[in-house]
């Protein structure tokens, strides 16, 4: 795909089959990167994903004075002091909340000076739950134009305290920056810091990432449970990253969910390289879901293979009523392959959705209902009813410059009507490739 495209028109497809190689994890390569810059010495990070975000982390990260070396296309050495140190900087994070919260935790609590801002949906996602948290431990924020939204104005505050509460409802990266800039609060303190989560903590496997990845730079975090079974977890005080000298990023399971739904659609076998059975992402849980659909997958390590034969042969896949708090991103996914089922789909606790990159929950019932599907929706649920043979219609699927509803909607081509994609561009949030990758895949 050429660069710069207003649309991209989609020509009906009926078969998917052939291999992929999936790019480097989002959460993955941006949770590396700031844990990389926030110990001393140098780290190889390879099977970096090249996309907006990650370009936004480490922009970043080079104004703060960390050494970034590209050593080649997916492979970067990152060099640092074991700090953040350089102030006053002012930082532009577009719409990149993998770089946006983690950053603002870190710094707030590196005693320095920093502005973060970025573009216009940045600033209607909230903060204010991470902002009250960091408060409590002594950080100086300031909103400066609504409260609870950036941007935000960083100053040097006095670091204390041996516990923080944090709400968990609205998104698990105010959990995941707390975390990541926990050994922070206690070199200054020299005491261990409990964080404790206040009510539902919602999309717990990227929590599980986050402390799967600070194990591998030589910090344990130990779990725990408070009185009313709300999740809590301690850092200890003499916790120190410590490079593991090289780190392999993970391909990005999100991502893999496209491809296993159109070896799902498109019958297979389709083979995605790059995540499997041994993955720390809980987005690789999506293989169960398909596999309720009507697919049949084959697990390896590093790799999995989708077929559906009942669907190649015109089998309608099967209907779901499921609750997505664990899998939010892949549960878009989910959503578009319901135009597809034998009855009325209902997706539950995805909540979320309403502060992502746009409110998923209206961009996915507005679209889909273009292509002549009946959609119902609700503060945290969506029901998508099947379109009928001869019932769909062709659309122009505006995208709202999320790359997920792009590459989403790239699977109605199965449709039997021509789809056209909307500034197909914004899939360089995550997969600069995705539609050629596509290309390459469907007949």
């Amino acid at each position: 795909m050429s660069s710069k495209l207003p649309t991209l028109r989609l020509k009906p497809v009926q078969s998917a089959q052939g291999v992929v190689d999936l790019p480097g994890s989002k959460s993955i390569s941006n949770r590396v990167l700031l844990l990389a810059a926030l110990t001393k010495g140098s780290t190889v990070v390879r099977g970096l994903l090249d996309s907006d975000d990650t370009q936004v982390m480490l922009a970043s990260l080079k104004a703060l004075g960390v050494d970034i070396e590209m050593l080649s296309e997916d492979t970067v050495r990152v060099t640092s002091q074991g700090s953040l140190a350089i102030d006053p900087v002012e930082l532009f994070l577009g719409n990149a909340g993998t770089a946006f919260r983690p950053l603002t935790a870190a710094l707030a609590l590196s005693q320095g000076t920093y502005r973060l801002d970025g573009i216009a949906r940045m600033r209607e996602r909230p903060i204010g739950d991470l902002v009250d948290a960091l408060r409590q431990l002594g950080a100086n924020i300031q909103y400066l134009q609504n409260p609870g939204y950036p941007p935000l104005q960083i100053e040097p505050g006095d670091i204390c305290g041996e516990s923080v509460l944090v709400k968990g409802s609205v998104s698990s990266q105010f959990l995941t920056a707390l975390l990541m800039a926990a050994p922070l609060v206690t070199q200054q303190t020299e005491r261990d810091l409990v964080i404790k989560v206040d009510g539902q903590l919602i999309s717990q496997p990227y929590i599980d990432i986050t402390l799967k990845m600070m194990a591998q730079f030589g910090v344990q975090v130990a779990r725990l449970t408070q009185d009313d079974g709300s999740p809590a977890f301690r850092i200890d005080a003499q916790s120190t990253y410590a490079s593991p000298t090289e780190i392999q990023v993970e391909g990005d399971a999100s991502s893999a969910s496209y491809f296993l739904a159109l070896g799902l659609l498109g019958g297979g076998p389709l083979t995605i390289r790059g995540v499997g059975s041994t993955s720390v992402q809980g987005d690789v849980g999506f293989v169960e879901h398909i596999r309720a659909m009507g697919a049949e997958v084959e697990m390896q390590a590093h790799e999995m293979t989708v077929s559906a034969q009942g669907v190649a042969n015109g089998a309608r896949l099967r209907a779901f009523d499921t609750d997505f708090n664990l899998i939010p991103d892949a549960a878009m996914t989910a959503a578009v392959l319901a135009a597809f089922a034998d009855g009325p789909c209902y997706l539950r606790n995805i909540g979320s959705w309403r502060v992502k990159e746009t409110d998923r929950i209206d961009a996915m019932r507005n679209e889909l209902r273009k292509l002549g599907a009946t959609v119902e929706s609700g503060p945290d649920w969506l029901c998508v009813h099947p379109i009928e043979t001869g019932q769909w219609r062709s659309a122009s699927i505006a995208t709202y410059d999320d790359h997920r509803m792009a590459m989403c909607f790239s699977l109605m081509a199965f449709g039997s009507v021509d789809v056209v994609i909307e500034d197909p561009d914004c899939v360089s949030k995550t997969f600069p490739t995705y539609f050629s990758v596509y290309d390459t895949l469907v007949s």
